[in-house]
């Protein structure tokens, strides 16, 4: 039976604290056991390596994005802000141990390192489907597609400028993620609404000068 020590979000917990102390690329496994008094088997039981407690860092971040939804008026949103919503609160949840994950991601991206690179592109393309789930977005084929590769674009392009961001709670990561979004909204409805294929119609408006029929009525 597990004790506290041994749980998967101590071993993170502590992973992260003594990266923050140090630097990523020089945490050892044995380093986190010997700081929570517990052994590499009872590592190995919840992380085959080094490179799934990055994983288990991104999923608790997944975890926090979803659980957004749930928030009292969050479906009240528009689509765009939605999306900005579950973007930044995604990076909230890194946010403690910004520096670290720029670190894991620096690490990542270094030549030779194609075993985590692929499921690193796996990892984005999860993020970004769960995110438009979370949203609520229904397009389908080609436009499905299309904002597809335009969120992908938009979250890989909000997280690197994130991990350089020291701004006073992200605001200007928030600030670019909305320039992104409104930007990619207008481009949808120009591509879109001119081939007759918005999924919300511009509404109708009666010009300020016309008159309305008249009914009969007083």
């Amino acid at each position: 039976m597990n004790t506290p020590a041994t749980d998967r979000e101590h071993i993170v917990d502590a992973a992260l604290a003594l990266a923050a102390d140090s630097h990523w690329e020089n945490l050892r496994l044995y380093d986190v056991a010997a700081n929570l008094g517990i052994s590499l088997n009872d590592i190995r039981r919840h992380f085959r390596e080094k490179e799934d407690l990055v994983e288990a860092w991104f999923d608790r971040a997944d975890a926090a994005m979803l659980a957004v939804p749930e928030t009292p008026g969050f479906h009240e949103l528009t689509s765009t802000e939605r999306i900005h919503k579950l973007i930044m609160a995604w990076l909230d949840a890194l946010a403690p141990y910004r520096l670290v994950t720029r670190q894991m991601i620096v690490n990542k991206l270094e030549p030779g390192h194609l075993h985590v690179q692929i499921p690193g592109l796996l990892r984005v393309s999860r993020t970004v489907q769960w995110v438009r789930e979370a949203a609520g977005r229904n397009a389908t084929f080609v436009r499905r597609a299309l904002e597809e590769t335009a969120l992908t674009s938009i979250y890989l392009a909000t997280f690197a400028h994130w991990m350089a961001d020291d701004s006073v709670g992200g605001q200007k990561t928030r600030r670019f993620l909305e320039l992104r979004l409104r930007d990619a909204e207008r481009l949808d409805h120009l591509v879109f609404r001119k081939r007759g294929r918005s999924e919300m119609p511009p509404p109708t408006e009666t010009p300020r000068d016309e008159v309305a029929p008249a009914t009969g009525k007083p």
